[in-house]
């Protein structure tokens, strides 16, 4: 049975913006689209996907873009998926598998399963191709979780002892990754002792509350503590 790809994370709001700046209406959209790409879209189409009643596919995003004179990524919501940046980038799977040295089933398994097959030069030319920053390329190949239960040992315990495994994950300079996690030891420690402080009362729970989230968003806070 073949299974059918999710819709792209469609921005209606920025489709009916683009058009009207440009001062089109639905009918001269859907011609741009039948006369630069072939694509035959009535009119009414067009104006439900500004409606959000449906969303154009993998296909017509392209399209609709070239009719807007816009990136694909200009009609797309903040994307989280291997799949969804691809698509806000305006590539075909098949031209990302080629860049990237990767074998196009490997490559689709991966955007359906969300299970990163590639080497480190496949990761980092994945990378380079999608544009995509540190924090959202270790997310997509898996390796946040890996990061997570790192960071969760250093401030709960000596940050020393996650230095090396931790540089090493990021592959970055060790001086760059101590401080952060200098910095994320202190604030989660800081956060501990504000609990113990409050004893039992009611500013107790609020600070444990707090250094719960704190543990929550430890790889977003590791990033931002990132020095440039």
């Amino acid at each position: 049975m073949c299974r059918v790809s999710p819709p792209p994370p469609f921005d209606a709001l920025a489709a009916r913006r683009l058009r009207e700046a440009l001062g089109m209406t639905h009918a001269h959209v859907a011609h741009g689209m039948w006369a630069a790409y072939g694509l035959r879209v009535a009119p009414g189409t067009v104006a439900a996907w500004e409606r959000g009643e449906a969303v154009p596919s993998a296909g017509e995003l392209p399209a609709l873009a070239g009719a807007l004179w816009c990136a694909p990524g200009e009609l797309l919501a903040a994307p989280t998926t291997l799949r969804e940046h691809r698509l806000a980038r305006g590539l075909a799977d098949a031209d990302v598998a080629r860049r990237i040295g990767m074998d196009l089933a490997s490559y689709r398994r991966a955007e359906r399963t969300g299970d990163w097959p590639g080497d480190e030069r496949q990761e980092a030319l994945l990378g380079e191709v999608l544009e995509l920053r540190p924090a959202e390329l270790f997310r997509l190949t898996g390796r946040a979780e890996r990061l997570a239960r790192l960071l969760h040992g250093a401030v709960t315990t000596r940050w020393q002892a996650y230095s090396r495994p931790v540089a090493a994950l990021v592959a970055m300079d060790r001086e760059r990754t101590d401080t952060a996690l200098e910095r994320l030891h202190g604030g989660y420690q800081a956060r501990m002792v504000a609990s113990l402080s409050w004893g039992e009362g009611g500013g107790a729970t609020a600070a444990q509350d707090a250094g719960r989230r704190f543990l929550a968003e430890l790889v977003d806070r590791f990033w931002a503590e990132l020095p440039p």
